[in-house]
């Protein structure tokens, strides 16, 4: 029975009403709502479903805090004819609306997905595909769609456990419910779920995702953690989301629909698995030993070939026939590593395939570096921009700028394959971010180092982890262009090999180990700790003794590949290259900020193309001047200061006469500042007419004597030797003193 619901029971029925409509007997027809909540973490986590997206197989409203996301899960009840893989798609959308807040652009409404959007919905793909049965081909499609955000729990644990639910509730095949939770690390100690407050200070961002059994998905971000800590974290979570999974289990219990059957494999199946072992077991295991990845999957492409002929001719189903030779294929080479503790390219469980690093190779790039190990590749290029360049996400919570991107792509030649090139995939996006977040830890602030950050890394081969090589590759790129990272960062890729007679933990793991073993498990770090891990399952969960194994192993190839690093480069150069912008920040009173910018902008852009730089100007004052030359810098630098200076009596100034009077004539001499140079101050002896003397646009010297009571400057020529600056007060004689006192009075009279 759920507890506490604002829904009373209709006795009559068993069904859970709304209390404020009059007609229970209507209602019982229209809603089978159940509700189960929790406290968790310090607050209530709130699990409904019967009242929304009926019409879906399943779906459930989960809420923690005002954060609220509906999940729904469909599965198509048929299998499309010759379909031999499991077609599972997961969208995860945020509504605008959900945090009152109204879509950007011309339209008005939301559009392709972002960045976000993309990462949760494969936050939540990675850890509900290895629950599914091994041989299930019907489409199934979850979407979670965030409805409320109150700004302090982030959808993305929400939406994970809502959609296990609405899979666990909807009748298809799924070995789950999975839960999730989010871990903070501050203080020395754990924290369940932080909000976006509590995790400004924290040392660690981790989501750990599994079942009542074991850990399935974990991703994190952290501060250069020890393994330990790390692997209490992940340990952490598991243990903290267990009330989660029996919430979800104790929903089902009153509002699940009925499981669908599934078909177990008939004779006539297993005789085909067994006649395409006949066939081509022993041309594919001689096949798998062939160390060159090329020839290796020309060499299986072949095996398979003439397997299928045969069976062509033996009249066998072939669709179902192209199914098992994967499986085959994982048996051939998963028990080979068992038996014998050599991989397909004839390593051991620990070595780190041979690595070259290279820096400099692009000569016009701020930053530049071509890493290699074995036939995996990434060549990365640092591009440094100023604070015009940084990129502006406008997210729920709000507008923020971001002045580090990693953008990673991976082009088909990189495999072999010619394949139509597009936009960057989930793939590619997730890649990225994992990468970023490996680096993101060891940047140095804006105030030390004042430039925006883009990477690129395009991946030239690749054959296994080459998000790793990225990681690898942007800290070399990084320290080529300048860039004074804390400490060179390196990533590996481990695997897992995991039957019941052992395991084998696999280090830098190569394509086909990732594609037929059970373990894809990332770890990015420097050589004091943890800045990344990355871990995803095909099997149902792993113990914390092979996680804590894997963690110890992949720290031993993390320092490895830090080695061979250190052969290029060893830490940031001292300077960035000749073809970035200088950048100088300066800093102005913030009452000066509307003189620098001045009317409409007139000012700043006068600065700007008069001295060919890129001036961006903060609120604090802070102003950074960024140039490919000292000379522009400088000229901008004088200009700026020239605005905000204040005249100090006694200074001489350069300035330039812009307008004449009667009396005296005005003389720009600091930034916009004007002042006046009086008819008795321009010369010494009597000036009869100011043009005499000075014209509109001659450059002149002037001496700041004072300011009149209206704060005005008065300026002086006479005082000044107009050849060579230099001060000559001391040779004006009285009379020409006692002019200057009676300067104010006159100048007052003729305005």
């Amino acid at each position: 029975m759920p507890p506490e619901t604002p829904f009373p029971r209709d006795l009559s029925t068993g069904f859970w009403v709304p209390a404020r409509i009059a007609h229970p007997t209507r209602i019982d027809v229209m809603f089978n709502y159940f509700r189960k909540e929790l406290d968790w973490g310090g607050r209530k986590l709130v699990l409904e479903t019967g009242k929304m997206a009926r019409q879906a197989d399943g779906a459930v409203l989960a809420r923690y805090g005002d954060t609220i996301v509906l999940c729904t899960a469909v599965g198509v009840r048929g299998v499309r004819p010759g379909q031999d893989f499991f077609p599972l798609t997961v969208n995860y959308q945020e509504k605008t609306f959900a945090a009152g807040k109204i879509p950007g652009g011309f339209f008005k409404r939301e559009g392709r997905p972002s960045e976000k959007e993309v990462l949760v919905s494969r936050l939540i793909d990675r850890p509900i595909r290895p629950l599914f049965p091994h041989n299930f081909r019907n489409e199934v499609q979850i979407v979670a769609t965030v409805l409320s955000h109150d700004l302090e729990n982030d959808p993305d644990v929400v939406a994970m456990i809502g959609c296990s639910a609405a899979l666990t509730l909807s009748g298809i095949p799924f070995f789950g419910p999975i839960a999730a939770a989010r871990v903070g690390f501050a203080a020395g100690a754990y924290v369940l779920n932080p909000t976006a407050e509590q995790m400004q200070g924290a040392q660690l961002d981790l989501v750990v995702a599994g079942t009542a059994e074991g850990v399935l998905m974990d991703e994190s971000e952290a501060h250069e953690l020890s393994e330990e800590i790390m692997l209490g974290a992940v340990t952490f979570g598991h243990q903290q989301f267990q009330p989660v999974i029996q919430a979800i289990i104790e929903l089902a219990e009153h509002a699940a629909k009925e499981p669908w059957e599934l078909t177990e494999a008939s004779e006539t199946e297993r005789s085909l698995a067994d006649r395409v072992g006949a066939l081509a077991r022993a041309p594919l295991a001689e096949a798998y030993r062939e160390r060159v990845k090329q020839v290796r999957h020309e060499r299986v492409g072949l095996a398979k070939a003439d397997a299928m002929r045969q069976l062509v001719e033996e009249g066998a189903d072939v669709e179902q026939a192209k199914g098992l030779f994967k499986e085959l294929e994982a048996d051939i080479v998963r028990n080979a590593i068992l038996d014998t503790g050599l991989r397909i390219d004839g390593r051991d469980t620990r070595t780190v395939r041979p690595i070259v690093a290279e820096v400099g190779v692009l000569p016009r790039a701020h930053g530049s570096a071509l890493f290699t190990r074995g036939e995996t590749q990434a060549i990365c290029v640092t591009t440094l921009g100023t604070g015009q360049d940084e990129q502006v996400i406008d997210a729920l919570e709000g507008e923020y700028r971001q002045h580090f991107m990693l953008h990673y792509n991976f082009p088909p030649y990189s495999v072999g394959e010619a394949k139509r090139m597009g936009s960057p995939g989930r793939r590619e996006i997730g890649h990225g971010k994992l990468a970023w977040r490996a680096i993101h830890p060891l940047l140095p602030s804006k105030e030390t180092f004042p430039y925006t950050l883009r990477v690129v890394s395009e991946i030239l081969e690749s054959n296994g982890s080459s998000s790793m090589a990225t990681v690898c590759g942007t800290s070399l790129s990084l320290m080529d262009a300048g860039v004074p990272l804390a400490r060179p960062v390196a990533g590996i890729a481990m695997g897992l090999i995991k039957e019941e007679r052992g395991f084998a933990v696999l280090s830098d793991i190569l394509g086909d180990e990732d594609h037929l073993g059970d373990m894809d498990f990332k770890v990015a770090g420097t050589e004091r700790g943890v800045t990344s891990l990355q871990m995803d399952l095909k099997i149902t969960s792993i113990t914390p003794e092979i996680m804590r194994e894997a963690l110890d192993q992949a720290r031993e190839g993390r320092l490895h590949i830090l080695g061979e690093m250190a052969r290029a480069i060893t830490g940031a150069r001292s300077d960035v290259a000749a073809t970035a912008p200088r950048i100088t920040v300066i800093t102005v009173p913030k009452e000066k900020i509307r003189e620098v910018i001045g009317t409409g902008g007139k000012v700043i852009r006068e600065i700007v193309e008069q001295t060919g730089a890129k001036i961006d100007i903060e609120d604090d004052g802070t102003i950074k001047i960024a140039a490919t030359s000292d000379e522009q810098a400088q000229r901008a630098i004088d200009w700026i200061r020239g605005i905000v200076a204040e005249p100090e009596v006694g200074v001489i100034y350069t300035g330039k006469v812009v307008k004449t009077a009667d009396f005296g004539a005005f003389v720009n001499f600091l930034g916009s500042r004007d002042g006046l140079v009086h008819i008795s101050e321009l010369a010494q002896g009597r000036v009869g007419r100011t043009t005499d003397v000075v014209n509109v646009g001659d450059a002149v010297k002037v001496k700041v004597l004072g300011f009149d009571d209206r704060g005005k400057v008065k300026l002086s020529m006479r005082v000044v030797d107009q050849a060579t600056g230099a001060d000559i007060t001391d040779q004006v004689g009285p009379k020409g003193r006692e002019r200057r006192e009676r300067a104010p009075e006159a100048e007052t009279a003729a305005e």
